[in-house]
């Protein structure tokens, strides 16, 4: 190993112990102090609630851990939202799960909760999954109600993604552990079936505070909305338990007896390790995002046996496609490859940029994937398309534009990686956010933004000093440096994938060596649905 590679490592394995300290803090949720008072009233937390539940922690993952990061600081911030989901088996079967922390906020739902909530439902409703939900909740945040309450994407939504799911025949099931009221009421009892644990969990759609205030009853919120009232009364639940765990083995009974489901027959063999030591990958992968590497070292860390088919191997170089296996599963893969390459023409193309012809061959990769029924794996280490008279002059809009639309038009199950950097249009060409992947992960090295933090400081300092400059105020070499450094940290700090994380731009922020297990979990789940369009790629410019 050289220097380089020893550099390349520290560097790496310190985002990485930076990425597990984080991770440490946003699972403690509201607190040590709030996590006792909640053990104090005899209630688990929604990570040990989830832990008890699932078969295994080591075979799950976890969306959106770093949702809220670093956000609502001003209301004493959210951490993982306010709610912990998790795609995991329970009884053997893969399903979402969705715990309310109610250590953060009594569970309150901030905006970004919303967000989180409607992305466990989206991956429920397109990968056909069960989705479990233990709803511990004091209901909207009420201080940023106009942020959650009204538009399409918000808390209404979760209640039509339920009638959805049932019309479709997701299975839905509710296990209510502690308050669930107002508009909140009504997502347990539209799901399938729906659980309450007697003296601590409650529905209502108002608290008796509100009641009196309302219509002068007076009336305690157990006998308001309790387990007996429910189970016994109303009828609005369907089994009463005693104690958190004895409703989290209710649901493992249930799911225990759910029948088999439709496969969308996804090619999978016997697993085998890559040959390449996986965690050799710190090493390879730069300290610098502008440095060079060859991405195929990478994948032979990712794939099974190392083994990577490549498809037009000598042409568009500055894109890698081709087959390989991961966890047994078939896959094509579409990488950038971030090294120096020449043509054979003798032309040299910068590495991570997309020329005409890598995009011309990424399209009919893409394609060849869907008709095959093969899922795509997006390795993103992208800087963008080429620029310049002479690639506009060939056509490189006309030939973008293609990519963009086999991407978008795909049918297979689409995974996203990044890698390092995903800039400007090469994020929606390898299938950034905007086009539906399945799941998109990123590693700790990575930086998604329209463009660098150095280019972009460039661009905006040019801006801000014409600007002065037209008002005739002297910029000198010591007042440019200033506000060069100030446009560049500002604009450091958004291509952070902790920024992305908490906005929840990608769905969670992962161990390098981890990647593996994340798409293999993100096809098995894509098997339950099977493919029910056609691959048609509409009218294009050729």
């Amino acid at each position: 190993m050289d220097i380089n590679f020893n550099k390349n490592e520290d560097h790496n394995r310190l985002l990485l112990s930076d990425l597990r300290r984080r991770l440490a803090e946003v699972k403690l949720g509201g607190g040590k102090s709030r996590i006792e008072k909640h053990h104090a009233k005899g209630k688990l937390t929604a990570r040990e609630r989830i832990a008890y539940l699932i078969d295994s922690e080591e075979n799950s993952i976890e969306i959106g851990a770093f949702a809220g990061d670093n956000m609502y600081a001003e209301h004493g911030g959210c951490p993982s939202g306010g709610v912990v989901v998790k795609i995991a088996h329970v009884q053997g079967k893969q399903c979402v799960v969705v715990a309310n922390d109610a250590t953060v906020k009594a569970g309150a739902w901030f905006p970004i909760t919303g967000k989180k909530n409607l992305r466990a439902q989206e991956i429920a409703i397109e990968n056909r999954l069960p989705i479990i939900y233990l709803v511990d909740s004091a209901g909207v945040y009420l201080p940023m109600q106009d942020e959650i309450f009204p538009d399409k994407e918000h808390f209404g939504r979760i209640f039509r993604n339920n009638a959805i799911m049932s019309s479709m025949g997701i299975t839905q099931i509710s296990a209510v552990m502690g308050s669930c009221v107002a508009g909140g009421a009504y997502l347990p009892i539209m799901s399938d079936e729906a659980l309450i644990v007697d003296k601590t969990g409650s529905i209502f759609l108002a608290g008796s505070y509100l009641v009196k205030a309302a219509i002068g009853e007076s009336i305690d919120n157990e006998t308001l909305g309790g387990a007996t009232t429910h189970c016994e009364i109303s009828g609005v639940t369907d089994y009463k338990a005693k104690v958190d765990k004895d409703a989290l083995d209710t649901i493992k009974n249930i799911m225990g007896k759910i029948g088999d489901f439709e496969k969308a027959g996804f090619n999978r063999i016997k697993a085998s390790e890559p040959t390449a030591p996986e965690d050799e990958i710190f090493g390879i992968l730069p300290k610098s995002r502008s440095d060079q590497y060859d991405m195929l070292e990478i994948i032979k860390r990712l794939v099974d046996d190392s083994k990577f088919e490549q498809y037009k191997e000598g042409f568009g170089k500055t894109i890698l496609t081709g087959y390989a296996r991961i966890d047994g599963w078939s896959v094509g893969i579409v990488a950038n490859q971030r090294k120096v390459v020449k043509t054979k023409k003798g032309e040299m193309q910068f590495g991570g940029v997309i020329y005409s012809d890598s995009a011309d061959k990424a399209t009919r990769f893409i394609a060849n994937c869907n008709q095959k029924k093969i899922p795509l794996v997006f390795l993103q280490d992208v800087t963008g398309f080429m620029v310049g008279s002479k690639s506009e002059h060939g056509g490189i809009i006309k030939d973008g534009a293609k990519m963009v639309n086999a991407v978008s038009n795909s049918v297979v199950p689409k995974f996203t990686v990044v890698i390092g950097n995903s800039y400007g249009a090469g994020n929606y060409a390898m299938c950034g956010k905007a086009y539906d992947p399945r799941f998109m992960v990123a590693w700790p090295s990575a930086e998604l933004a329209v463009m660098s933090g150095n280019s972009a400081a460039k661009v905006l300092l040019q801006i801000e000093k014409a600007a002065l400059e037209k008002k005739g105020e002297a910029f000198d070499a010591k007042k440019e440096k200033a506000l060069f450094d100030k446009i560049k940290t500002r604009y450091d700090d958004q291509v952070s994938p902790y920024y992305a994380a908490a906005r929840l731009w990608t769905d969670a922020i992962i161990d390098p060596t981890d990647t593996r297990k994340w798409i293999s979990l993100g096809i098995e789940a894509a098997n339950h649905a099977p493919i029910q369009k056609q691959f048609n790629m509409g009218v294009l410019q050729v």
